[in-house]
């Protein structure tokens, strides 16, 4: 056995472990959401699957409305995915290819806007938002979220790196602004709309702290809210069904992120995309 493949075995193995590692509390929960109470708690720890999977999964879907809750989020996180990237494209299209006055300011400003933690936020937009009498509404959970600096900083970074031929061929042929963005730019862009589109639909998908704090009924309640909602609801949590909900509620991401994970990797290589 020569050294290259000595070399080559070890990495893999050392992947290998790794990926065992990121995986093991998703396979714990998954073992664990099969099992019942006593099997959740029995010494020692039983790591292969329990005899309460149809059990658990039907619980918590039927019994804590689950299917309710993952609805919601599914439309907060779709209208915040989309308009996210709809705004961010034209900010991008504007710090790029427009001439203003503290473009670069503006463009800075946005940037500064990223060292703001969502927390140090939320005393005044609850104030704002219950002034605008949208408690409780879809309103309240989307409109405070529909700008992203994250996705103006890599439109602008995409555009940027677009040779300017392509604008003097398009102003050569007649071509507005828009009809720019729609023809050249967003088929270009292919690769940085899906990683913008997968980063904000898995962040709106784990919100938790503000859909808390302004939401009050369970009909707009999001999942994550849900999941925590499982396990206060009995004096004795049956972890097996809340592990149940988890994994439910981890579907719709997954999925999301499968189709869109060749997208996700190649919309961070900015300056080598074609």
């Amino acid at each position: 056995m020569t050294r290259k493949t000595r070399q080559t075995i070890l990495t893999h193995l050392a992947l290998i472990i790794v990926c065992l590692l990121v995986m093991a509390p998703v396979l714990f929960a998954l073992a664990k959401s099969t099992q019942t109470r006593a099997q959740v708690f029995h010494y020692p720890p039983i790591l292969g699957p329990g005899t309460a999977l149809v059990q658990n999964y039907t619980t918590a879907w039927n019994d804590f409305n689950l299917g309710l809750y993952m609805k919601n989020s599914l439309i907060i996180a779709g209208v915040v995915m989309l308009a996210k990237t709809v705004f961010s494209m034209l900010a991008g299209l504007g710090l790029v290819y427009f001439d203003f006055p503290l473009k670069n300011v503006i463009f800075y400003f946005i940037l500064f806007t990223l060292m703001m933690p969502t927390e140090v936020m939320i005393v005044p937009l609850f104030n704002l938002v219950s002034d605008l009498g949208w408690g409780n509404s879809y309103a309240a959970l989307t409109v405070p979220f529909l700008a992203s600096a994250t996705g103006v900083f890599l439109f602008r970074q995409h555009f940027s790196s677009i040779p300017p031929d392509l604008v003097d061929a398009a102003r050569a042929d007649g071509a507005g602004p828009m009809r720019f963005l729609w023809s050249i730019l967003i088929p270009m862009s292919r690769n940085t709309i899906g990683a913008l589109a997968l980063i904000q639909f898995i962040y709106m998908w784990n919100q938790y702290i503000w859909p808390l704090v302004i939401i009050r009924e369970n009909a707009r309640q999001v999942v994550q809210v849900g999941l925590r909602s499982m396990t206060v609801v009995q004096d004795t949590t049956n972890w097996g069904v809340v592990m149940a909900g988890a994994i439910i509620a981890m579907l719709p991401p997954l999925i999301v992120f499968i189709v869109l994970h060749e997208q996700f990797t190649k919309g961070f290589a900015l300056g080598q995309e074609k």
